[in-house]
């Protein structure tokens, strides 16, 4: 079972590829999206779309798993943010994939036990589930990557 977790943004969309068999978890792959500040918002948004739906075809991801806006402190970031939840929730509709929707509070509760933990928390125990080297890089593929565990950690019916 392929698991693909996102974390949305317009400048830049983290996802992380996870594979889970009865036994474990393997990483895949991961990385970032990244739009120019230049692009006029529409343009912005194309090109997220594009480039998950190219990533999700080459992926074929079983289930999708996408951070949840559930409160934000300022606006100016929740609207764009928002915006790529929408491209992100259209890219998977047409792809028909099952979507798991979870808060970060969720996210970080999955992966640490600990729902307030801070982002360097989340990456250690990223390293250690995984048995990685390194911390993944930059942060907006680990917290895919983190959501994508999440997401792993909820699936009742494992291969």
């Amino acid at each position: 079972m392929i698991i693909l977790g996102i974390d949305p943004g317009t400048a830049t969309m983290g996802w992380g590829a996870l594979k889970k068999s009865k036994r474990e978890l393997e990483l895949i792959d991961y990385g970032v999206i990244v739009t120019s500040p230049k692009q006029a918002t529409g343009e912005r948004l194309l090109k997220l779309y594009k480039e998950l739906s190219t990533l999700i075809k080459r992926l074929k991801p079983d289930v999708l798993v996408v951070e949840k806006l559930f409160f934000f402190k300022n606006l100016k970031t929740a609207l764009p943010v928002s915006e790529a939840r929408g491209v992100i929730l259209l890219a998977i509709a047409e792809q028909k994939i099952k979507i798991i929707e979870l808060t970060p509070l969720q996210i970080k509760m999955g992966v640490c036990g600990y729902g307030r933990a801070d982002k360097q928390q989340v990456q250690k125990m990223i390293k250690e589930i995984l048995g990685l080297e390194k911390i993944p890089k930059p942060d907006d593929a680990a917290d895919a990557i983190a959501a994508a565990l999440c997401g792993a950690y909820s699936l009742k019916n494992i291969e």
